[in-house]
Order: structure tokens, then sequence, then C-alpha cells
């Protein structure tokens, strides 16, 4: 079997349609389709069949994108042994990162980075609304992905995860609020708050499903954004408080203070998400071991 139509299989496998394969392989859809056929008739067994508008892959089709993605790998692997023979790693690395983490790991990777010669990094902020930051390992050779409350889908066959840092999350308070001294707060102290929230579905939404349940009482949520210094902003106005990021929130002159959430004691997940034959790549490597270094310095801001 031809190695290019194996993965144009793993790419319908991943990407969910034709057209969407063709976009990601420069091809044209009817050249997706007759990859795809000519490979179903060396197989010897359908590989796809209809479904609505669309194709889906039969379970040997299945079967043989899993092969493919074995595949992809040991060619990695080749490259790899190839390039670590010749040459130091180098080339381009694309990484996506939601925009805390591009605050927190962003400048000391970028210093890591120019250390190595011919090593190119390109970074991306991006935020999915759903939390679904394994489908961006398709477009981005690196996605750091975030997660809170119970262990997210992230352990896909076709996915290596590197767990990167756990940061806890805090209230954020107004200085002068009248729990703004006090060790921790609870759920029962706070609940009777406005609150400055998130989007729905973002990944620390669930946070405060949390403390509603704990509290006994639907919280009152009276501005919704994703970006945390707009957040902080106006909980330093006295408009509201909010769950923040410990490690890059609050410090010396932003108006707020960050307490700790009693029972909950909250916490993110912070982890690199690759796909297997990316992680073979030694400028990949490279990255993520920089980035491993980074991650375990990271403590909260100086604090007002």
């Amino acid at each position: 079997m031809d190695v290019r139509r194996l993965e144009v299989l793993r790419e319908l496998k991943l990407r969910g349609s034709v057209t969407a394969v063709a976009i990601a392989t420069h091809r044209t859809p009817s050249a997706v389709s007759q990859q795809l056929k000519t490979l179903e008739r060396e197989a010897g067994l359908p590989l796809t069949e209809r479904s609505g508008r669309g194709i889906a892959l039969t379970p040997a089709g299945e079967a043989l994108a899993r092969s493919a993605g074995d595949v992809a790998v040991a060619i990695a692997q080749a490259e790899e042994t190839w390039r670590t023979y010749v040459a130091s790693p180098q080339g381009r690395v694309e990484l996506a990162l939601f925009p805390t983490a591009g605050r927190m790991l962003l400048p000391g990777l970028m210093k890591a980075v120019h250390q190595v010669p011919g090593l190119e990094l390109v970074a991306t902020d991006v935020d999915p609304v759903a939390g679904d930051f394994p489908a961006l390992v398709n477009d981005h050779d690196i996605v750091i992905a975030h997660a809170v409350g119970p262990t997210p889908a992230w352990s896909d066959g076709d996915l290596v995860v590197v767990p990167l840092a756990e940061e806890p999350l805090d209230v954020a308070l107004p200085v002068g609020h009248p729990l703004a001294e006090a060790p921790e707060v609870t759920s029962v102290d706070i609940a009777a708050s406005p609150w400055i929230g998130v989007p729905a579905h973002f990944p620390t939404e669930r946070l405060y499903a949390e403390i509603e349940r704990v509290a006994g009482t639907q919280l009152r949520i009276v501005q919704r954004f994703s970006d945390t210094r707009v957040v902080e902003a106006l909980v330093a106005a006295g408009e509201g408080l909010a769950v923040l990021p410990r490690f890059t929130s609050g410090g010396r002159g932003s108006g707020i203070v960050l307490r700790p959430l009693a029972q909950l004691l909250p916490t993110r997940r912070i982890a690199a998400l690759m796909r297997r034959e990316t992680a073979e790549r030694p400028s990949v490597r490279v990255v993520v071991d920089a980035l491993r270094s980074i991650a375990a310095t990271l403590g909260p801001a100086e604090r007002a």
C-alpha cells in the first residue's frame, strides 16, 4: 500500500470529511476521493461508506487508519534518526496556546528557542470555546491545553500528552473588600456577590457551577469576558468577583487580591498536546523540553 494513500485515510479519520482533507493536504476533493478508491482496491475491503451527505470509515477503514498512524510514527522516528545523525534540531515549530499560557510560558520559551541555531518558533494564541484542544493538533505542531474539573479526554491514541503544570484557581476580590485580608474564602462567603464570569463553555465555567452547588444558590453573573486583564480591571473597579488563575493574575498595582477557595481548592491542568509522529521531531522535542523547564519554575505573581 502506498504510504501517501494511507496518510489520506488517516487524515479522513482525524478531520471527518473529504473537503477538510483536501484543504489540509492541498489537494482537490476529487483527488482525495480517487486516492481513497485506489487504497480500497489495494486493501480488498470497503474502507468508507456513505453517512448523511458525507462519508465515514467502515470498521476496516478505522483499523487501517490506526495502522496508518503507526506508519506515520515509524517514518517520523526514521526521519529523527537521520536528522540526529546529520544535524542538530532545526526548522519551524508551530505552537498554539491559550492567552494566559502565553503570558506564563512564551517569553522564556522564545529565549530558549533563540539559543538553538536554525530553530524557529511561530506561536498563535487560541482558546477554543468548547475546550476542544485536541482538534487543534491537526493544524499546529504543539497545542498548550488546559482543563478544569474531571480528567479531560486528551488520551486519544493518536495524541501524545505532556503534563506541564497544575495551576491553582483563586477568587479575585478588589483591594479593600471585607474578605481581602482573610486567608481563604468559602463559597457561602462569596455567593451573594455579583460575578464577572467567562463565556459559556469555557473550561473554567464549570467552577462557577461548583460554587453554586456548595453554596446552595445561583450566582449572579453580571458580565462575561474571556480576557483576564479585562476581568481584573472590573474586579478592581468593584463591579464583581471572579475566578482567576493564580500564576498570571493579581500582583502589585493590579487593584485586586487573590484568595484560595476553601473546600473546592480548584486547579486547572495544563498540558502540551501533539500528534504522535510530530512528537518524534527533534525540533519539537527541544521546544517541549523547554516548556517543561519553564513550567517547573511557575509561581504566583507578586502580590499587591
